[in-house]
């Protein structure tokens, strides 16, 4: 995400971005459900002691029962109590990939279009200087090329310690999070050229609304979370809690303060669309596995979906919520790395869709956190080792 230079110390939540960045660029015992010796759990192992409290990771082919698991540290802070098995987690920016779907999913059914512009949906909702959402598509949103300006810098809770503890069950409206964007106008590119902004996709949701005549939360759940059995994956809607084990959330708000404050409980209201959905490691892997194994798009959809362009700077590509990211063994894979206050995500999958590697952290870390997930799915998704037979439930 692109953001001013005098907000990157606050700003350090639903990124995203900050893990492609990366990957264009070069405490308590672990606990495990394999060999400690194993490749898998080496790379959990070096992410928690990059700082983080805990690390879960998961890799499985698709469409068979085979999957290796690791854990690293603690589910809480202070406390002997291991990761949780299946434990629920924030996906931050990996929503955006089931946004993208459910969008796909509206064009394919032949309601609305990718070309159709935001103003024909979402009339007068995109105005300010230079933004004129008559000129702007859905493509565009779903792209993050149509230049509209990042509305995270203006949502207190996520940006101080101060902030959250005051406004973290606070609700906010999609139109009062569009209209906090546009009155940032004076940041948007003067060319929509890539840059990542959640803004998109809370138009995304409005969009979807419109189209559907129901809620963003609504239709993830009817088209994707029901249909695929995702038994621990929810949109959350304006509840701060999340439902079943997981482990506590802590962030210092980019102060390099330790592990910082516990953020658990948290209104994700705005982040819908572009960071609200509660998963679990094994969910993702069936979610990627599902996308592109064609269970959930047809083929010209998908097509659109994994159609890329470059993102400058960054050595990676992005298309429509999915991202394409360079494998060192050569070739890419697709995915979306997330960040939610206290939790990181990167779940990826091979083009095939032979191999998926999913990994969360809780905590910010230090500043290698984020590029030793990138290595874990890099390595996995290379096939440096062999899966073993697993329970897949």
């Amino acid at each position: 995400m692109q953001v001013l230079r005098r907000s990157r110390r606050r700003l350090v939540v639903l990124t995203g971005v900050a893990a492609l960045l990366l990957a264009a660029s070069g405490g308590m015992p672990a606990v495990a459900d394999a060999q400690h010796a194993d490749p898998l759990q080496r790379q959990v192992d070096a992410i928690h002691d990059t700082g983080v409290v805990g690390v879960s990771a998961e890799v499985t082919a698709p469409g068979t029962r085979t999957r290796a698991v690791a854990r690293a540290g603690v589910a809480e802070r202070g406390t002997g109590r291991p990761m949780p098995q299946g434990g629920r987690f924030r996906i931050g920016s990996a929503t955006k990939t089931f946004t993208a779907t459910v969008v796909l999913q509206l064009v394919g059914e032949g309601r609305m279009s990718l070309e159709d512009t935001v103003e024909r949906w979402l009339p007068g909702v995109v105005a300010g200087s230079g933004l004129d959402g008559s000129r702007i598509t859905v493509r565009q949103l779903l792209q993050h090329t149509s230049g509209i300006p990042e509305v995270l810098p203006e949502i207190a809770a996520l940006n101080s310690a101060g902030g959250y503890r005051a406004e973290r069950f606070r609700t906010y409206a999609p139109e009062e999070l569009a209209g906090l964007a546009m009155a940032r106008s004076e940041d948007a590119p003067a060319e929509a050229a890539w840059s990542y902004s959640n803004t998109n996709y809370i138009l995304a949701a409005m969009i979807i609304r419109e189209v559907t005549g129901r809620s963003w939360d609504r239709e993830v759940e009817d088209r994707i979370i029901r249909p695929l059995g995702l038994s621990g994956t929810s949109t959350p809607g304006t509840s701060p809690f999340i439902p079943g084990p997981h482990a506590r959330a802590y962030s210092a708000f980019g102060t390099g303060a330790g592990t910082g404050i516990d953020v658990t409980a948290l209104n994700t209201s705005m982040a819908i669309g572009s960071g609200a959905v509660i998963s679990t490691t094994h969910d993702l892997s069936r979610f990627y596995g599902a996308l592109l194994g064609g269970r959930l798009l047809e083929p010209a959809e998908l097509a659109e979906m994994t159609a890329t362009v470059a993102a400058p700077g960054m050595g990676v590509s992005y298309g429509l919520g999915l991202g394409e990211i360079p494998l060192t063994c050569g070739g890419s894979y697709y995915g979306h790395p997330g960040e939610l206050l206290g939790y990181r995500t990167w779940a990826g999958i091979t083009r095939n869709g032979s191999r998926t590697a999913v990994v969360y952290a809780t905590s910010e870390g230090g500043p290698d956190t984020q590029q030793a997930m990138r290595t874990l799915v890099d390595q996995e998704l290379c096939g440096a080792a062999p899966l073993r037979e697993g329970r897949a439930g």
